[in-house]
């Protein structure tokens, strides 16, 4: 086996990550270890080349464990270590390999000394947990009984390290902290890479791609990703250097760039989120903050008092859907609910100058719409939102028509109310 302090050769070295587990191909469970390796491997300059979440079939997972081993330099297996029937990524690994298994009789007897300090009766196929792939060294489990392995070995003549971690996060991520991390440090080339990440809040990604590519395409050295969610574009921008200056020289250069093109429409530059951001400005503003939601039924709320601290500059607010509460939370005027109905520019500033005033807030938000499915007219269709902020000396509305079902209409809003909050703050 060849020592773990000898260097790869290449200067970029990548990975893949293989998910084991039937479990993974319901909707019911999600592959969180990936996330959390991806972004360990990334501090360490590794490239995670592919993701493959695969199912307890034997033949499935030989497949896999071939495929990931042929065209990855570091391989993590996740899952699959347990003591049942279904648990086979060690035979299935190590017939990939073409090694064969071993039991450690000390991992056996450490197996049953927990199970008796826990007063409980192993059962015999437990013992399945103490078996390894020969050259791999056992990782200890403190948080569970599976042990991990480490294997730095070659499959058709390249070197692989080969890691095979349990699949709870609890026990994957103690494991690979405490006995992975360092030594993948010492087995790989001196990285120095340079990270930024750029949010934008209410442009299209197409939009957005649009103004930036003439941009990013004058820099092939840094690698730029652009991934979008609901009302919001992200820019990832990666570099390598010979030295981290120069790395983030060349990061810094282009975000600079981009933050000149898209100026006030970038909220943040460091991974917060616009709720942060907003957070933030209200602190430094010494403002407080107030709010009357009817479409988004407290999900402008929910969203801002995620964020711990929220209570220094959230006071609080209404969830208003009837025209009823909407006078007596709000104080609007009957007569402006008959006339332009609940959906209009103008009730919408009536519920954020009312709230203000009801709870006594530097700032008011006042929110209306039709979320649908249902409710929707020619002249106003689903989708149709009216957000407004009042400061007690000015109210600004801004109306949107927002496509999608409930959740996506409702999400929008929302978006467009803490952006909106935050242009305001600046």
């Amino acid at each position: 086996m060849a020592s773990c302090g000898l260097r790869f050769t290449l200067l970029i070295v990548n990975a893949e990550i293989v998910a084991v587990g039937s479990e993974l191909l319901t909707p019911f469970r999600q592959d969180t270890n990936s996330l959390f390796l991806t972004r360990r491997l990334n501090e360490l300059g590794v490239e995670v080349i592919f993701k493959t979440i695969v199912g307890d079939r034997p033949e499935h997972l030989l497949e896999a464990s071939r495929r990931a081993l042929s065209r990855a330099q570091i391989v993590v297996f996740s899952g699959g270590l347990g003591p049942t029937e279904d648990d086979l990524t060690r035979e299935c690994v190590a017939q990939a390999l073409g090694l064969e298994l071993r039991r450690n009789h000390e991992m056996v007897t450490a197996l049953y000394t927990r199970a008796a300090a826990m007063r409980i009766r192993m059962a015999e196929n437990n013992v399945k947990q103490a078996d390894y792939i020969s050259g791999a060294e056992l990782l200890k489990n403190p948080r569970g009984s599976a042990p991990g392995q480490w294997l730095d070995t070659s499959y058709e003549g390249q070197r692989r390290l080969v890691i095979l971690l349990p699949g709870p996060p609890f026990e994957l991520e103690g494991m690979f902290n405490e006995h992975c991390f360092e030594r993948l440090k010492l087995a790989l080339p001196e990285a120095h890479i340079a990270t930024c990440e750029l949010k934008i809040a209410m442009v299209g990604e197409s939009t957005a791609d649009q103004r930036a590519a003439v941009i990013y395409k004058q820099f092939p050295d840094v690698e730029t990703t652009i991934l979008a969610k609901q009302g919001e574009v992200q820019f990832h921008l990666k570099a390598r250097g010979a030295t981290q200056m120069e790395a983030e020289a060349l990061v810094d250069k282009l975000s600079s760039l981009l933050e000149d093109e898209f100026a006030d429409e970038i909220f943040s530059s460091g991974g917060e989120s616009i709720e942060q951001i907003v957070g933030y400005f209200l602190q430094m503003r010494g403002a407080t903050l107030s709010v009357a939601e009817s479409c988004t039924s407290g999900l402008l709320a929910e969203r801002i008092t995620s964020v711990a601290g929220s209570s220094r500059y959230f006071m609080g607010g209404a969830l208003v859907y009837s025209d009823q509460l909407k006078r007596e939370f709000c104080g609007v005027p009957p007569l402006l609910l008959a006339s332009d109905g609940a959906v209009s520019r103008s009730v919408a500033a009536a519920l954020a100058e009312g709230i203000r005033q009801r709870c006594k807030t530097t700032l008011g938000i006042g929110i209306t719409g039709i979320a649908g499915p249902g409710g929707g007219s020619e002249e106003k269709p689903v989708g149709l939102v009216f957000v407004a902020l009042a400061d007690g000396k000015h109210t600004e509305v801004v109306e949107r028509r927002f496509p999608g079902d409930r959740e996506r209409i409702r999400w929008f809003a929302s978006q467009l109310a803490l952006d909106l909050l935050r242009r305001k703050l600046r």
